[in-house]
């Protein structure tokens, strides 16, 4: 079922007050989405590889439990590796070939250690822990039966957005440019675990940046909040320069911990990079929502995509295609300001067939819904009709889910 409805709710840029999060490639949280979503990847192409289709797995339960490391001025040693537990349910056999599954979960998550932290050693810094297992009889045969699309696995719903709104680009765009290789080779002492909220009041953003400085680098104290305030001004000409268009002010806070003559008590450094290290674990579905962002302004369901099977879980399926949908009815159908979508199934239901897909339209003046209505039903349509293409680019990894 198809219902389009007029949103009569103000659009969030007309909002009195807006709160966006996003959390870095470094952070515990996205550490965990990231690491999990890329062993579903690795075990959807070897189950594709060695048997034509994608079979049952969800790795959507995972733990980085912190470690820990004695840091000085100029240096430190890790003291406590980080633990990495992978869990939930794969598939270890068809018939009597057997699938490895627990080494290609741990070099996945080897690899994207080393590809994404650069001062992260996965074989020194880490242990890991795996705890998956084979899935339920009734959950392994929905890979089993026929039909053109795979029947879902969970009753579940998601919800989808667009367009962003300035403050959420602005959010999204700081941390990337922040974590950019080319930051990165200019500012090597910033580590990757970056937190950012953004807090806009009326038209006056606030932008709070949480990113510690690498104890490697740093060599005193002095020398820390030396190259603090340097950073701090190449944030706020980042943000000036692509953003002050569109606010009356925007200020910005940095480690604001931070207090001078306190020693290492009172900065806020990194051995490794990552907060992961000693002070903050991490999990699965605690982190940024698909699209990259935690807005709170917005709807957000409860389920987390990373992980998850991407041909029959419509927690993964329906998290990314809700927003893809959002984005295609405000993209072509004229007279639309701000778009919702809701999308909703029932466990045993086929992927395609969803049991509600709602969009929810704030309209430009002079435009009524029954104008816009069948364009959306279409789009709608389409989108559904072409779900095993959006399924197999998620098994490939071609879509982000933090």
């Amino acid at each position: 079922m198809i219902v389009v409805e007029v949103f009569r709710g103000k659009s969030v840029p007309e909002q009195r007050v807006e709160i966006v999060e996003r959390k870095g490639v470094g952070h515990p949280d996205f550490i965990c989405d990231a690491v999990m979503e890329a062993i579903s990847i690795a075990l959807s192409k070897e189950y594709l590889r060695r048997f034509g289709t994608v079979l049952h797995h969800n790795i959507d339960k995972g733990l980085l439990a912190a470690g820990r490391t004695i840091k000085r001025f100029g240096g430190g040693r890790v003291v406590k590796p980080m633990e990495l537990i992978i869990g939930d349910r794969a598939t270890f056999f068809v018939g009597r070939k057997e699938v490895p599954v627990k080494e290609i979960a741990i070099e996945t998550a080897k690899r994207w250690f080393k590809r994404n932290l650069r001062f992260v050693d996965p074989e020194r810094h880490l242990r890991y822990r795996v705890v998956l297992a084979e899935g339920s009889e009734e959950l392994k045969d929905i890979f089993l039966r026929g039909g053109r699309t795979r029947g879902s696995n969970d009753t579940s719903a998601a919800v989808g957005y667009y367009p962003l709104s300035p403050t959420e680009e602005a959010v999204l765009q700081l941390e990337k440019f922040l974590n950019s290789k080319e930051f990165k080779k200019r500012y090597p002492e910033t580590g990757e675990d970056i937190k950012i909220m953004g807090v806009r009041r009326e038209n006056d953003l606030e932008i709070t940046v949480a990113m510690p400085l690498l104890s490697r680098f740093i060599n005193s104290e002095r020398e820390y909040f030396e190259r603090k305030e340097v950073i701090y001004e190449e944030m706020r000409s980042f943000l000036n320069k692509n953003f002050l268009q569109h606010f009356r002010i925007i200020k910005l806070f940095f480690n604001t911990l931070d207090t001078d003559a306190r020693g290492l008590g009172g900065v806020y450094l990194s051995l490794l990079g990552t907060s992961a290290e000693d002070a903050d674990s991490g999990q699965v579905g605690r982190g940024n929502r698909v699209n990259g962002l935690i807005s709170i302004n917005r709807p957000m369901g409860t389920e987390a995509a990373a992980g998850k099977n991407p041909v029959s879980h419509i927690g993964k399926i329906y998290n990314i295609l809700s927003h893809r949908i959002a984005q295609q009815i405000y993209e072509n159908v004229e007279g639309i300001k701000e778009v919702y979508v809701l999308l909703m199934n029932r466990i045993g239901v086929p992927v395609d067939a969803p049991v509600m897909a709602n969009a929810r339209v704030i309209l430009q003046k002079g435009v009524s819904v029954g104008d816009i209505k069948r364009e959306v039903e279409e789009i709608f349509e389409q989108e559904f009709s072409e779900i095993n293409r959006l399924c197999m680019e998620l098994a490939k990894g071609k879509h982000s889910v933090c």
